[in-house]
């Protein structure tokens, strides 16, 4: 067994009920994007406890946290924090009845519809387990809890507001996420693993009139309709079907009664992709047809393009995912393998990017295992309610303690290598 994950082991009842009751506070009390203040505070002070440098509030309510022991490379953990404006329908005795007001004013309903409360547990976990067990382990750990993910500017607020004079260069930034899959498994990959992932609002302006008189106006709802039903061929029609990529409209609004033509219509849409030249190609095509659109209109304005989020490609460095690959192996058996491309997306590779360090990204399961084989038997794997999902909510185990085991394995392939591998001889 890796030393780590056997340094667990010695307490893991007593852990494993203490982290149970946080996730669950944490499940809770969910916060949105870039509002993390009480989930920022909670780990703060938990880890602060343990004897970690803490410093907070880097990026609004980033937390990183430092802890020293010996001479040996630099592990960055990381976990991200906010939840989703959605409304939660799991039905679970723990789950968020939690309102809050978005950047707009809005009230909202909150939920950890996508698992980052799971993500915030794992690394309190690991933070004591760590602390508890220094013997097992040589080098410097650096603590990342990052706001902002689901609008993709987390992780760049906190590179933004990083200070480089007291936090340690990681040599190797490492991140789990809680994904659809049999609870107790871990998968991974190298090279790319997330998709990159670009959010667009397109306004599109008309000339609003009566409803009875549309010779008068410029309708704004067939310019928007029409050019819905092109954007849909770019991938179809413009993109190899040797390429992976992705475009959806998630919200078309126009208008406000019947009889009323209106001003303008708005597009929102969100494409993934996994090549950068696809990328491009494709954010170059949106331009092209929402702009002859408006031509074909006779509209008086061009299209007003806002890029709401966008987030790079998570591409896992080769050697390190091999390292990493290795330990999950010896660890994990069976229930370690490699994972196919996801078309999710993340903002955890502009950490490695911003610092040209190298990183690795892997998934842990969080379905009930019994569920997903029924469910595969069935071949209904796409009917198991997924992250974003108001039914998401993974099996608390063995979902817990596999994710903790898994950091600490990854962890350990940098902090627990014999002295003579760390200068190279």
């Amino acid at each position: 067994m890796n030393a780590l994950v056997q340094a667990m082991a010695t307490r893991s009842d007593t852990l494993v009920t203490e982290l149970e009751a946080i996730y669950k506070d944490f499940h809770q009390h969910p916060e949105l994007s870039m509002q993390e203040f009480r989930t920022a505070k909670v780990a703060g002070d938990y880890i602060e406890a343990l004897g970690y440098e803490v410093t907070r509030e880097v990026g609004v309510t980033g937390l990183v946290g430092v802890l020293r022991n010996g001479e040996g490379p630099t592990v960055m953990l990381r976990a991200d924090m906010d939840a989703l404006p959605m409304a939660e329908n799991t039905g679970l005795p723990y789950a968020s009845t939690v309102k809050a007001r978005d950047e707009d004013g809005v009230e909202v309903d909150v939920a950890h519809s996508c698992g980052h409360d799971m993500h915030v547990t794992w690394l309190m976990g690991v933070a004591r387990v760590l602390a508890e067990h220094r013997d097992a382990w040589k080098g410097t750990v650096m603590l990342v809890f990052q706001p902002g993910e689901e609008v993709g500017r987390g992780a760049s607020s906190m590179v933004n507001a990083w200070h480089a004079e007291r936090f340690p260069k990681p040599d190797i930034i490492l991140g789990q996420h809680v994904m659809v899959g049999p609870s107790g498994t871990v998968s991974y990959r190298p090279g790319v693993i997330l998709s990159a992932g670009d959010s667009l609002k397109i306004r599109l302006f008309g000339r609003g009139s009566h409803g009875s008189q549309p010779q008068t106006s410029i309708d704004p709802v067939i310019m928007a309709a029409s050019t819905t039903l092109r954007l849909q061929t770019i991938v179809s029609r413009e993109i190899s079907p040797m390429d992976n990529a992705v475009l959806t409209i998630g919200s078309l609004q126009a208008g406000t009664k019947e009889n009323i033509i209106p001003d303008e219509a708005t597009i929102k849409l969100n494409m993934r992709t996994f090549d950068e030249d696809v990328r491009e190609y494709m954010l170059a095509s949106i331009r092209r047809i929402c702009c002859a659109e408006c031509d074909a209109s006779n509209a008086e304005r061009p299209p007003e393009f806002t890029t709401l989020s966008t987030y790079p490609l998570t591409e896992n460095d080769i050697a390190a995912t091999s390292q990493v690959a290795d330990v999950f192996k010896a660890q994990f058996g069976d229930k370690a393998c490699e994972a196919r491309p996801a078309s999710a997306s993340e903002d955890f590779s502009v950490f490695g990017r911003a610092w040209n360090v190298p990183y690795v990204f892997w998934f842990i399961g969080g379905t009930d295992p019994e569920a997903y084989a029924e469910a595969k038997a069935a071949k209904q794997l796409n009917r198991i309610p997924s992250n974003h999902s108001p039914k998401f909510a993974p099996v608390i185990h063995p979902t817990l303690q596999t994710g903790l085991q898994a950091m600490l394995t990854a962890a350990s392939a940098w902090l627990c290598q014999a002295p003579e591998s760390r200068d190279g001889t």
